[in-house]
Formats: C-alpha cells, structure tokens, sequence
C-alpha cells in the first residue's frame, strides 16, 4: 500500500519531486533531445527559406526590345529588358545567344509586335504579352482551400504526434516501474496519486515546451523571410490552439497513464492503449475529412479529442462566433477533469496489481 501525502505542503513537495525527476529523466535522454532539437531547427529552416524559394525557382531573362516594342515588357516580372537600335539588331543578338528572346515591331502581325527565339517559343513570354481580361475579386479575404487544409493537417498532427509521444512516455515508464518494482519503492514515500499526477504534469511540461520552442522557431524563420502568411492569418487560430491544446493533453496523458496501471509487460500496452489511441485517431480525421462542412466542424469543435484542431479551423474560416471557443474550452476542462478522476481511480487500484492485464472494466470494479 503506499502511504498517503496528509497535508497540503507534503503532497506539493512530493509532487515537485517527481516532476522534477520525471524531467530531467528526459532531459538526459540523447535520443528525446536530439530529436526534439531537429525538429525545432529543421520546421524554423524551412519557414526561413520559404520567402527565398520563389527567387529559387525562378530567373530573370535578358529579352531585346526596341524603341516601339519597350512599352510592350515594360512592367512584366522577370524580364531583363535589353534596349536595340532595331529589329536586326535584335536579330543578331538572339543568334549569338546574347539574349533569350527579342520583341520588336512587325506590320504584319495583328498585335504590331513579334518575338524573335532561337530554338523554341518563349511560352513565358509569350503569354505575358498575350492580352488579358480585368479581373475582379469579389471576396480578396476569402480563406484558401489549400491553406485551410494546411492549418487542419498541422495543428492536428502537432496535437497527435505530441499525445501520441508523450502519451507513450508516461505509459513506458510506468510499465517500466512496475515491472522493476520501483514503484513500490516510490509508493513508500508518496501516493500514488502524487505520482501520477507528477507524471502528467512533466509530460505536459515537456510537450507544451517542445511545441512553444516550435512555434518560436517557426514565427521566428517566418520574420526573416517576411512570410505574412504565417505571421498573420495563422495567429489567432494558433493563439486558440494553445490553451486548447494544453488542456487536451492533460486528459489524454492521464488516460495513458491509468492504461499503463493496468498491464504489467511493455508488451501488453498496446491492447489496454488502443482505445486511446482511436478516442484521438477518429476524431482528427473527422477534422481533416469534414473541414469544409461547417454543421459537422461545428459539432467536432465540442467534442474533446478534436476540439484542439476544429476550433482554430474555424477561427481561421471565420465561421465560429466569439463565445463558442470559450464553451468549446469550458467542455474540455469539465472532460479533463473526469478524466482525471477516473484515471486516478484506476491508477490507485491497479498501479500494484501485478499478473494479467485488466481491461477498462475490469480496472474500474477493482478500484472500486
């Protein structure tokens, strides 16, 4: 049996402790850091580069222009123009490979100009120079599909990669625990309840920590590019998934933890995991798959294990109104803190129960 934290200053003690011994075990985990690390470098890299891949993929070709056709390229993107005298000149420096292409003036053609190539049609230039019709936007701040997709797919895999990691963490190390009966050495000093939720607050530590350095990197590489995008449309979406997030990771790393209580081998986690594992897998595809269908995100947004990513889709799209984050994240904290209650319970009850694995209900009525 483990001994019980009878006041409010041993239990925030004991608390502390196993937080901080939960931390620093992943702390000097080379493999946690140095993935960790490369994630952060590798997301703060390739925002930092995205403004420069558009000069990457591009050039600027020298095109011959003469005195009638300069108006013409005047004003086209990548374009060098390269001034001549006149159309044989222009002629001349196209042959010697002096220039890409030449426009000049030509009486026969129903535009009054032509374009002068050595081996084959300039198509870039050509439709540049083709007449247009005047566009009209009618709605410029209209979100776009591809990006809404993108803020769906990201968030939802920060929040599903992160429970997953972390969730597995705090499952692998209480398996680990029991199976070496250290626990039993930990319960003599504490509670079980301390212990788990010293576990739990660690993880959520080092996850909230991973994603803030994350997002860091990633405002950091979108300043240096001048990437607009990802300074400004995706703030406030990200400003909601925060709190969301947070919140959401509690439950789920407490779920972990009370199904880690139940099993006494690393190999019998998978099975006593698995319903967690679905709780979070089906409602994030509901996100990705649904994300055009405002009835159908409306609902996920209150649902716990999507609401993390659904209700910044909906920030992002406008479609949600100003108090509906806020409800969406008072349900969340009612369901975590459920959640809570039940995985203490089954933690308390199975954390020194050792042969076969118990399922959910089996762990329930032994605790009770």
């Amino acid at each position: 049996m483990s001994r019980p934290v009878t006041n409010r200053a041993g239990f925030t003690t004991a608390m502390g402790l196993v937080i901080e011994r939960e931390i620093m075990v992943r702390l000097k985990s080379k493999a946690f850091m140095i993935s960790t690390i490369l994630s952060i470098v590798i997301l703060g890299v390739l925002v930092g580069v995205s403004g420069a891949l558009p000069s990457l993929f591009s050039s600027t070709d020298r095109v011959a222009v003469t005195s009638a056709s300069a108006q013409a390229v005047a004003g086209i993107d990548d374009i060098e123009p390269v001034d001549v005298d006149d159309a044989n000149e222009a002629r001349a420096l196209v042959t010697a490979e002096e220039v890409e292409a030449a426009v000049v003036e030509s009486p026969d053609s129903p535009t009054g100009l032509a374009v002068l190539s050595l081996r084959s049609a300039p198509e870039s230039l050509i439709a540049s120079l083709s007449l247009t019709p005047e566009v009209e936007l009618l709605d410029p701040d209209a979100p776009d599909p591809t990006l809404t997709s993108f803020i769906g797919l990201g968030l939802g895999l920060v929040f599903f990669m992160a429970a997953m990691t972390f969730g597995n963490t705090i499952a692998s190390s209480v398996v680990e625990e029991k199976q070496s009966r250290i626990v039993e050495i930990l319960l003599a000093s504490t509670s079980a309840r301390v212990l788990m939720f010293g576990k739990v607050i660690a993880c959520t530590i080092l996850a909230f920590a991973q994603i803030g350095l994350t997002a860091v990197a990633v405002m950091t590489g979108a300043a240096i590019s001048g990437n607009d995008l990802v300074l400004g449309k995706v703030a406030e979406p990200i400003a909601w998934f925060v709190p969301l997030f947070v919140v959401g990771f509690v439950m789920v790393a407490a779920l972990y933890a009370a199904a880690a209580s139940m099993v006494s081998r690393p190999e019998d986690l998978a099975s006593t995991s698995m319903p967690i594992m679905m709780l979070i897998f089906l409602p994030y595809m509901g996100v990705i798959i649904f994300s055009s269908n405002e009835a159908v995100m409306a609902v996920l947004s209150y649902i716990p294990f999507s609401a993390a990513v659904a209700v910044p889709m909906r920030v992002f799209l406008g479609t949600i109104e100003w108090w509906e984050p806020l409800v969406s994240l008072a349900v969340l904290m009612l369901t975590t803190l459920l959640a809570l209650l039940l995985a203490t319970r089954i933690f308390e009850g199975s954390i020194l129960r050792s042969g076969p694995k118990l399922s959910w209900g089996q762990a329930l009525k032994s605790s009770s």
